[in-house]
């Protein structure tokens, strides 16, 4: 069965994609990274490093990017016009890492300090500038059907709705709204942020995204390497689960076994 990840005409092996932050060091990231098998890795341009200075001082140069896509993200902005510099920023790290076609941005609008909830205005308005300065723009969002369908109108290469709030672990919530998103989206649906164990990325897959992206439930498990490996397997697992499609649930029991041609016993 083909069954191909792409966003804006480049595919992708792995539909689980990894975030950089909260590890103890460089060394933990990049092993958990590459026993992930991700693909995808994003990276907090506003905490990057400069890699005119090669090197190894930081995640950056610290990855193999000919077999990593780097999305650069805009965390850490609360604003448009800290989101627009931020994203150009971005992409000339793309082009420096030797990714001359790259023009991804994962699109964070936060002022909210507390929950750290996107801004949905800011994030509409950035994403609207940003695809008419030809980005491939992957916007973080709550999980709101209308917002997602708007973003996707304007030229958003995929949606990406929260599971829960970033870092805290708490699973997927909204569980309806975040299949309206699924069943109504024409690009890839990535839930991103909340997930804390394989159960949730594995039911994430379910509904049917397309992939799932996380950080924290990794760097800040006892394992971190261990986890990456379990991520990946429940990654697949939902995947393969959502194209088999699940039996039919019955309200009573229904024998496993034929019912007929049963010997009888005397």
């Amino acid at each position: 069965m083909k069954d191909e990840f792409n966003i804006n005409s480049h595919k992708f092996n792995s539909r689980l994609m990894i975030g950089t932050g909260k590890y103890k060091t460089l060394k933990e990231a990049q092993d958990s990274i590459k026993l992930s098998e991700a693909s995808i890795v994003t990276v907090a341009i506003r905490r990057a490093q400069n890699t005119k200075n090669r090197g190894k001082s930081n995640l950056i140069d610290g990855l193999n990017w000919k077999k990593l896509w780097l999305l650069p993200n805009t965390a850490g902005c609360e604003t448009i016009e800290e989101v627009i510099h931020i994203a150009s920023l971005g992409r000339e790290i793309t082009k420096l890492i030797g990714q001359p076609d790259n023009n991804f941005v994962k699109l964070e609008v936060i002022s909210d300090s507390k929950y750290l909830f996107p801004d949905p205005i800011g994030t509409l308005k950035a994403a609207e500038y940003l695809v008419n300065k030809n980005f491939s723009v992957l916007p973080y969002i709550y999980p709101d059907p209308i917002l997602a369908k708007q973003l996707e109108d304007i030229g958003c290469k995929t949606i990406m709705p929260l599971g829960s709030p970033i870092g805290s672990g708490q699973g997927l919530q909204n569980i309806r709204s975040l299949k309206i998103i699924i069943e109504n989206a024409k690009v890839p649906v990535i839930i991103d942020a909340g997930i804390g164990t394989t159960s949730e990325a594995n039911q994430a897959m379910e509904l049917g995204a397309s992939a799932v992206l996380l950080n924290t439930a990794i760097a800040k498990s006892n394992n971190p390497k261990l986890m990456a490996d379990a991520m990946k397997l429940s990654v697949i697992s939902g995947r393969k689960c959502y194209l088999a499609k699940r039996m039919k649930i019955e309200n009573l029991a229904k024998a496993s076994s034929p019912q007929s041609g049963l010997i009888k016993l005397i």
